[in-house]
C-alpha cells in the first residue's frame, strides 16, 4: 500500500466557499434530517472517482486553466447547494442532528499529482486498493461532520480525476450525481456569470417539510443507531457523529473491474429469461418486471455466485435501494435533494442460483419486490434498520447495488469531454456492485465489481460467455 500512496503527492489542501458576491452565501441556514437521512446516519461515506482523459494534460495547462476553472465553477455551484458547504452537528439542545451552514463555510479540496498509469486505473482490471489514494478523507469528529470532500488529481500528460467522498446521512446517489453534473454544467457553460442558472433537473429542492413522518421514523432510526453502537461496545458520547467502525482491512488480493452489458446483450438476456419463464409458467411472462435494472442485477448476482464457488447451502441475499421520490404520497419532485431511498432484499440458497434457471429465478424475485412498491414504498419501514443490522455478514453472501443507469454520471462534462470512467470506489468494502449507463450512450449498462483475483477471472469468463449459450 505504501508504494501506491507514494505515487500520489498532495500539492495543496484548500477550502472552497460559495461565491461571496451573493447575499445568499452570507446568510446562516439550517436543514433538519428526515427519516430517510437518519436511516443512513452511521453508514460509511460513499466514494466515487470521475476519470477524465485529456489531449493537453501538461502541469502548466492543468494549473493555469483547468484547476482555476474547477475551483471557480465549484464556488458558483455552491450558491445552489449551500448546505453541502455546511456541517452536520448535534448539539445538546437538539433532539436530532441537523445541517448548519454559516457564512464562509467551505468544502475541503485536496489537489494532488500522480505518477500512476491513468489508463491502467481507468480502463483495466486492477488491484482494488490502487484507487484509494484518489479518494479524500471525509472529516468526521464527535461533534462535527463535513457533508462532502473532494480531491482533484492530475496525471501529467494523461488526464485528471475527481474523487468525491459524501456523507450518506445527507446524500443519496441521485443527489451526489446531481451536484457533480450541476458543477460540470456551470464549469462548461456559465463560467463568467456571477449567479448562473441551472437546468431545472439540476436545480436542487431542499424543502424537508415535503416529507411526512407521522410514525416518528426519524427518532426510531436514531434510537436504533444508539442501540447498535452500544451493542458493539461503544460507551462514549451517545451523540457522537462518528460513523460505523471501518472494517479491519480489506481481504488481500481484491481486484476491481468494470464490465458492460450492451443493448444487444440485454436484448438476448431478456429473451433468454422469457424463454425460461415460458416453460415454467407462461402467464408470468405477461406481468413480469423485465427492466434493464432487474436483468442486469439478476445476471450479475448469478455470475458472482458461480464465480465465488459458494457452498450450495450458503444463503445469498440480493438487495437494492429504490428511489422513493415518486412513490411517496404526495410524491416529491424528481430534484428533491437529500436522501429519499429505501432498501429492499430477498434471499435464497446458492444452489438455486447455480441451476439453469437461476437468472430467471432472481428476475422473478426482484420483479415481485418492485411490484410491491406500488402498494407503498414505506411498508415495514419501522423495523427496516433493525432487521438490516441483524443480518450477520459472516453467514451470508450479500450482493447489493450502488448507483443506477438513470443517474447519467457520464453526462458530467466539465468542458474537456465526458468521463472516460466513473467508479464507485466504496463498493470494495460493501460487497455491492455498481451500476451506471454505458459511457458511449449506446443504451447498455456498466457494472463495477470487486472480487478476489481468481474469482474475477472466473466472473470475466462467465459474464462474457453467459449469453453465448
Amino acid at each position: 500500500m505504501a508504494s501506491i500512496n507514494n505515487q500520489v503527492r498532495v500539492l495543496e489542501i484548500c477550502q472552497v466557499t460559495s461565491f461571496s458576491d451573493s447575499p445568499d452565501s452570507a446568510t446562516e441556514l439550517s436543514l433538519p434530517l428526515t427519516f430517510f437521512d437518519t436511516f443512513w446516519f452511521k453508514f460509511p461515506p460513499t466514494e466515487r472517482i470521475f476519470f477524465y482523459q485529456l489531449t493537453d494534460a501538461t502541469p502548466a495547462f492543468f494549473h493555469s486553466v483547468i484547476l482555476p476553472k474547477l475551483k471557480q465553477s465549484l464556488s458558483l455551484t455552491l450558491l445552489h447547494f449551500l448546505p453541502l458547504a455546511g456541517k452536520l452537528t448535534w448539539p445538546p439542545h437538539a433532539a436530532k442532528p441537523f445541517i448548519l451552514y454559516a457564512p464562509n463555510n467551505a468544502i475541503p479540496i485536496s489537489i494532488a499529482e500522480s505518477d500512476a498509469d491513468f489508463h491502467h486505473l481507468s480502463d483495466t482490471i486492477h488491484e482494488a486498493d490502487e484507487s484509494h489514494p484518489y479518494i479524500p478523507e471525509l472529516p468526521v469528529s464527535d461533534s462535527c461532520a463535513d457533508i462532502i470532500s473532494l480531491q482533484i488529481t492530475l496525471f501529467p500528460n494523461q488526464g485528471f480525476c475527481i474523487g468525491i467522498s459524501s456523507h450518506h446521512a445527507i446524500l443519496d446517489g441521485k443527489s451526489v450525481t446531481m451536484f457533480i453534473r450541476a458543477w460540470a454544467h456551470i464549469c462548461k457553460h456559465s463560467q463568467n456569470e456571477k449567479n448562473p442558472t441551472l437546468l431545472p433537473e439540476l436545480t436542487p429542492i431542499f424543502d424537508r417539510t415535503m416529507i411526512q413522518d407521522p410514525e416518528g421514523l426519524d427518532m426510531v432510526y436514531l434510537n436504533n443507531w444508539l442501540s447498535i453502537f452500544k451493542s458493539i461496545g461503544f460507551d462514549g458520547n451517545p451523540r457522537t457523529l462518528k460513523l460505523l467502525p471501518a472494517f479491519n482491512g480489506l481481504p488481500a488480493n481484491l481486484v476491481r473491474g468494470t464490465f458492460e452489458l450492451s443493448r444487444e446483450a440485454l436484448k438476448k438476456l431478456r429473451q433468454k429469461v422469457l424463454s425460461q419463464l415460458e416453460r415454467v409458467d407462461p402467464e408470468q411472462t405477461k406481468t413480469i418486471h423485465l427492466s434493464t435494472f432487474v436483468l442486469t442485477l439478476a445476471y450479475a448476482v448469478v455470475s458472482i455466485v458461480k464465480a465465488k464457488g459458494l457452498e450450495r447451502n450458503t444463503k445469498v441475499v440480493f438487495a437494492f435501494t429504490a428511489d422513493c421520490r415518486a412513490r411517496l404520497e404526495p410524491p416529491l419532485p424528481a430534484n428533491y435533494f437529500g436522501n429519499c431511498v429505501s432498501g429492499y432484499n430477498d434471499a435464497t440458497e446458492a444452489e438455486v442460483l447455480m441451476e439453469e434457471n437461476g437468472i430467471a429465478f432472481v428476475v422473478q424475485r426482484l420483479s415481485k419486490l418492485i411490484k410491491g412498491l406500488e402498494k407503498g414504498a414505506l411498508e415495514g419501514a419501522k423495523n427496516k434498520l433493525e432487521s438490516f443490522m441483524e443480518k450477520k455478514p459472516d453467514s451470508l453472501e450479500v450482493i447489493g447495488v450502488a448507483g443506477s443507469p438513470r443517474f447519467q454520471v457520464y453526462e458530467s462534462d466539465f468542458g474537456w469531454g465526458r468521463p472516460k470512467m466513473v467508479e464507485v470506489t466504496s463498493i470494495d468494502r460493501t460487497g455491492s456492485i455498481s451500476m451506471a449507463e454505458s459511457k458511449d450512450e449506446s443504451g447498455g449498462v456498466e457494472i463495477g465489481i470487486v472480487l478476489k483475483q481468481h474469482e474475477m477471472e472466473k466472473f470475466d469468463s462467465l459474464f462474457i460467455n453467459g449469453l453465448k449459450e
